[in-house]
């Protein structure tokens, strides 16, 4: 069995949140990204930029308002974790009694030109290691980052999300956030769309 939880995360975590970060890519959005782009965002030279950039956002964040928080699982017994995955990359073993990150999400007031800062902040990031989805951690990782929002005075929250990725639309629309028509596309070889889903906090 294991222990589950939400913190904030810490310089040691940084590797580990690159890893869910680029595993968590490779297997979510394998579906409906273009291989080139795809593999570009989470290889060798990509993954050296994310640390770079995780310890950043970790260690000197711009303002108390940008946090980076962590889903994490101790292990209490002999359970063991998949030397491969299939997030399709190898997965560090975790001793028992270590705690292992398995999910991470980021925010920071809003910057798009049309959002008020003051007011609506933004989920940058919602993600789960490939490997302990449906143990409850995105949810856990939702409610703690509404959580931090609601206690730094926000009344909304607006994240942008892949038009195709419905497994965290739908994820997002069960939790009570909703598409408000704004819309970017991106151009990964073909277009790619990104809808921008907004929820209620006050």
């Amino acid at each position: 069995m294991a222990d589950v939880g939400v913190r904030a995360a810490r310089r040691e975590d940084v590797l580990q949140v690159a890893n869910v970060q680029i595993r968590a890519w490779r297997y979510g959005y394998r579906d409906f990204l273009p291989e080139g782009p795809l593999e570009q965002m989470t290889g060798p030279a990509a993954e050296k930029m994310w640390l770079r950039q995780w310890d950043e956002a970790i260690v000197a964040p711009p303002t108390s308002r940008h946090r980076v928080l962590v889903a994490v699982e101790t292990i209490l017994d002999t359970e063991g974790f998949p030397a491969l995955g299939v997030g399709g990359s190898g997965v560090p073993a975790t001793p028992r009694g270590g705690e292992r990150v398995v999910g991470l999400a980021s925010h920071a007031p809003a910057e798009d030109p049309d959002l008020d800062p003051t007011e609506v902040a933004e989920m940058l990031t919602l993600l789960v290691d490939p490997d302990f989805v449906r143990r409850g951690h995105g949810s856990r990782l939702l409610n703690a980052t509404v959580d931090h929002l609601r206690q730094d005075g926000y009344r909304q929250i607006a994240t942008w999300v892949f038009a195709d990725n419905y497994a965290v639309l739908g994820f997002l629309e069960s939790a009570g956030w909703g598409e408000d028509m704004a819309e970017r596309v991106l151009d990964m070889g073909r277009p790619i769309r990104m809808v921008r889903l907004t929820t209620d906090i006050s």
